[in-house]
């Protein structure tokens, strides 16, 4: 979820006009959706659950999702959509925003934990809760969409391993570990680092994460806490929704030094479809906006409408550039190029942005990007593998990791009072 945090707005997108979509690879997309039959494609994260939120008082029936809703709603997912886009497995980000104190947070989170619940009540004819990779597979071939919940900041659990423990019971099974913002306990890539990555109790939690069963999400985090995590953890390490700093120079991404350990340690990158993220220009258009709107406020003490209007002049002369399924193809390839086909996967963040790249304008574009892949020379092996293998392979060595320490004891440790160093 980055709609606060990155300004990449439809309206923008409009002032840069029509771009042209590539031909529709007709036969490529037929093959994807045979592959998808047979292999669930399973979606790090999906920020559906925080839009019913924002916009439908939390209530799943308050939109009719069997419907596309699309021209209607500017919803990115709907259960047509999904359909259509072989998805079989979808985390379902529960995520609330850093401002929030951590206890409203903890409160909210088990709220959009309850969004989801009732979002998959709603529905039981296309979803069903799942918890472990096994309950992917069989709901898969039940032809229903598995739903996985994961939370998105460390901070929902209130510096409690207590607490942590009750979202697991919940049905959380990922938590990245910060969200925008450096926590009591881990440094974010889009803050000021506090802890040179993680603190001891930082480490604490990921270790009962690994306990639990949990898997460890490092979207979101710095480099120096990617690093420390991966070190800590005996299970595999994820990345929901993160693409590659070398082709996009983004600190959300993630740079080539980790990918190359990614072998070592057994994870998922799991790409992400944000224009800022995965386009060079997107991100220095939005750099460069930012600038501007922070020139504009200093020129204008005491009034914003005159700061908004000039920024808006700004807009219409510094159109934003459109990204495209070509950028997103790019970076795929990149993770696997320096990580290995074995540790990449999809994590669009649908829902999360107000635009997306030409051609994956909803969740239904996933066949487009697979066709494009295997017209790039990605066999059906490998597509695989990207789709939900690699994703179910990480699921169960982390519950392997979990069922090998069933007799520990839970873990009791608490941050310091002060917040210092323990």
């Amino acid at each position: 979820m980055i709609r606060t945090v990155l300004l990449t707005t439809v309206a923008a997108v409009l002032m840069a006009g029509p771009v042209l979509a590539q031909a529709p690879d007709v036969a490529g997309e037929a093959r994807a959706r045979r592959i998808l039959e047979r292999t669930p494609l399973i979606d790090g994260h999906n920020d559906l659950p925080w839009a019913l939120r924002q916009s439908h008082g939390n209530d799943p029936y308050a939109v009719d999702l069997t419907a596309n809703l699309d021209a209607s709603t500017g919803l990115h997912t709907d259960i047509p959509r999904l359909r259509a886009g072989g998805v079989g497995g979808q985390f379902w980000s529960v995520y609330v925003p850093a401002s929030m104190t951590p206890p409203d947070a903890a409160v909210a989170t088990f709220e959009q934990i309850d969004t989801v619940k009732r979002l998959v009540a709603a529905h039981p004819d296309a979803f069903e809760l799942a918890t472990t990779a096994a309950d992917v597979e069989r709901i898969h071939r039940r032809g229903r969409i598995a739903s996985l919940i994961g939370m998105e900041g460390g901070y929902s659990i209130d510096d409690s391993l207590g607490l942590l423990r009750e979202f697991f019971d919940a049905g959380a099974r990922y938590i990245t570990l910060t969200h925008s913002k450096t926590t009591s306990w881990a440094d974010s890539a889009t803050d000021a680092p506090k802890w040179g990555g993680l603190s001891p109790f930082g480490e604490e939690v990921v270790k009962e994460m690994n306990r639990l069963g949990m898997m460890v999400d490092l979207s979101h985090v710095s480099e120096e806490t990617m690093l420390d995590a991966m070190r800590v953890s005996d299970a595999p390490v994820i990345f929901s929704h993160s693409s590659a700093r070398a082709v996009t120079a983004h600190p959300r991404n993630v740079p080539d030094s980790v990918l190359r350990l990614m072998s070592e340690d057994g994870g998922v990158v799991m790409v992400t479809f944000v224009p800022g993220f995965i386009s060079e220009t997107v991100r220095a258009w939005n750099s460069a906006r930012s600038a501007e709107d922070a020139r504009l406020k200093s020129l204008n003490p005491g009034d914003p409408a005159a700061a908004a209007a000039g920024l808006t002049a700004w807009q219409v002369a510094h159109p934003i550039p459109v990204a495209t399924i070509a950028d997103v193809v790019a970076h795929i390839q990149h993770v696997r190029d320096v990580a290995g086909i074995d540790h990449v996967g999809l994590g669009g963040d649908f829902d999360g942005v107000d635009a997306l790249p030409v051609g994956l304008e909803g969740v239904d574009g996933y066949p487009r990007l697979l066709a494009a892949l295997m017209a790039n020379g990605w066999t059906e092996a490998d597509i695989r593998k990207l789709a939900g293998e690699n994703a179910l392979r990480v699921m169960r060595a982390v519950e392997a990791v979990a069922e090998s320490r069933k007799g520990e004891r839970p873990n009791l440790a608490a941050l310091p009072a002060d917040g210092a160093p323990d």
